[in-house]
């Protein structure tokens, strides 16, 4: 599964240069899941990333690369939870090496990669209320006053994350990346737009629509992501 390889090393050049805090993953340090969205109402926030108007990007890229993802982990680059005083931009990234199960069955691997995002949904730190957007690929995060005075970092938060993307059997490793403050954050909203591309092209071939690139308006995709025009032509020879 190499679809996204380039979109993967793309957005790490934008980020690689800023100053890095990385972790193991430990499924000890996970923060609290209440197993349910809870709200934390305005008044008892201490602050929002992605919000007051800041840019927030969000995606999930999954490859079948170890030296992509060459263990599990989470990175921060910027400030962390209890380092912050106010909104802020925000990114959080997810790469994930997958099985070489996935790629040998187009469909398969669609639902595979659709599982994997899900994830985003299900997975609900305590204090950490998580508002997503499919459309415009946002994610803005309400942070409770009680959670900040806790404890709760980004090291906690990615380990909870992992954990969820670990139950899933065909994820060998995943790095969830966290970006505060940074100018990356306004190009990464860009970059989700493409991974969102990719995905709805995949949906597209395995609907079996028409292989008629002229007028197909995800050409583009086809055009710039190896693989994509073999996977399509492919599926129309089945």
């Amino acid at each position: 599964m190499e679809l996204y390889n380039s979109v993967i090393k793309t957005a790490r050049a934008l980020y690689e240069g800023a100053p890095l805090r990385r972790w193991d993953y430990s499924e000890a340090d996970a923060w609290n899941d209440t197993g349910e969205s809870e709200l934390v109402m305005l008044r008892d926030a201490a602050f929002e990333l992605g919000g007051s108007g800041c840019p927030s990007a969000n995606f999930t890229c999954v490859t079948s690369s170890g030296e992509l993802v060459p263990k599990d982990e989470i990175l921060l680059y910027g400030r962390d939870i209890s380092e912050l005083r106010g909104d802020v931009s925000f990114a959080r990234l997810v790469f994930l090496q997958v099985d070489e199960v996935l790629g040998q069955d187009d469909e398969a691997t669609f639902q595979a990669i659709r599982d994997m995002e899900f994830v985003k949904y299900h997975v609900f730190p305590e204090g950490y209320m998580v508002r997503i957007s499919s459309e415009s690929n946002r994610e803005q995060v309400r942070l409770s006053k009680t959670a900040v005075e806790r404890g709760c970092s980004f090291r906690r938060v990615g380990a909870s994350y992992i954990r969820k993307y670990r139950n899933n059997p065909h994820v060998k490793r995943a790095q969830v990346v966290f970006i505060t403050g940074h100018d990356a954050v306004e190009e990464l909203a860009k970059i989700a737009k493409k991974v969102d591309g990719i995905t709805k092209t995949l949906t597209h071939i395995l609907e079996g629509l028409p292989t008629d690139c002229g007028s197909c308006t995800l050409k583009p995709i086809c055009d710039e992501v190896e693989g994509m025009r073999e996977m399509h032509f492919g599926m129309k020879n089945k």
